[in-house]
């Protein structure tokens, strides 16, 4: 409720809970108010199948007792923790702390499963198979949910097991990733390379580059204007590691594949996002989960 500019919702959910208390005080006075009219064998007429007979009891006194105390209860818990609107509880208690609590625990814990791989080289912790094993389980439950539980991506998800890099494959340049994260963007060049013609002429010579099918003509005529993009993917079309440019020239499509799928790109541009791991995995986590990530494409120096 903090996060509100204004203090109007944290007043009425008070309100709403505070209300609604109030309404089983009502409640509970009311009912033990009412007199139902009875008969002479102290029913109120009501019969179900046949035989079953509503009586004109009043409440036992245990469970009308037990009926306060939960309210009692319910005021003394909104009191002690958060419930009434911005109100954060005489205890201080949040579930965000909570939850960071229990997260350096468990981290604490597993600690010592980690401190045998400390300082270890990521070539060799990719041939340690307990280094990998964890590294395995690491990686499905943080990565496979994006680039698929074999590793190999799918559109808009990079393979990681062909060793074709976006930033660098080597060990410091995947825990740099998995570390900090990265925000990739391809502006949109329809305006800088020209008419919707222009741009299907560099498209066939972004096909070109790669050897994959394409119109030669329009190839030819689209070179020129492939200075535009030569900014971030190179004269060559080899791509720039620093910036993240993919490489145009090894036929390993991202985003998709054909004439249709790069005028998309330069037409309507293309943002993609790595989120950081540091805040989820702790430094040695992350040092295994390199370690198996780099040796899907490499093969490990030490079995041992």
């Amino acid at each position: 409720m903090s996060d509100f500019t204004s203090n109007f919702w944290s007043v009425y959910v008070a309100g709403i809970t505070l209300a609604g208390i109030l309404a089983c005080l009502v409640l509970l006075w009311a009912t033990s108010r009412t007199k139902v009219a009875a008969g002479s064998d102290n029913t109120t007429g009501h019969v179900w199948d046949e035989d079953l007979r509503e009586m004109n009891n009043p409440l036992p006194r245990w469970w009308m007792w037990l009926f306060v105390i939960t309210i009692v209860f319910g005021l003394l818990y909104l009191l002690a923790f958060p419930g009434l609107g911005s109100h954060a509880g005489q205890l201080g208690w949040s579930s965000a702390a909570h939850h960071e609590q229990e997260v350096a625990e468990a981290n604490q814990e597993i600690a010592a499963l980690y401190v045998q791989f400390a300082g270890k080289p990521t070539e060799q912790l990719a041939g340690n198979a307990q280094a990998m094993a964890m590294g395995e389980r690491l990686f499905m439950n943080n990565c496979s949910q994006c680039h698929g539980s074999d590793a190999r991506g799918s559109k808009g998800f990079p393979n990681l097991t062909d060793g074709d890099w976006l930033h660098g494959g080597t060990p410091d340049k995947i825990i740099e990733t998995l570390t900090a994260g990265r925000s990739g963007g391809m502006p949109v060049m329809a305006a800088a390379v020209g008419s919707p013609e222009e741009v299907k002429n560099v498209a066939n010579y972004v096909l070109s580059l790669s050897g994959a099918p394409h119109d030669s003509v329009r190839a030819q005529l689209g070179k020129s204007k492939f200075g535009v993009c030569a900014a971030c993917h190179g004269m060559d079309g080899k791509g720039n590691q620093a910036l993240g440019a993919p490489n145009l020239t090894d036929d390993i499509w991202l985003h998709g594949f054909g004439e249709q799928a790069i005028i998309n790109m330069v037409s309507g541009g293309k943002v993609n996002v790595m989120p950081a791991q540091s805040g989820k995995l702790t430094d040695a986590q992350i040092q295994v989960l390199a370690a198996y990530v780099w040796g899907l494409s490499n093969k490990p120096s030490d079995k041992h």
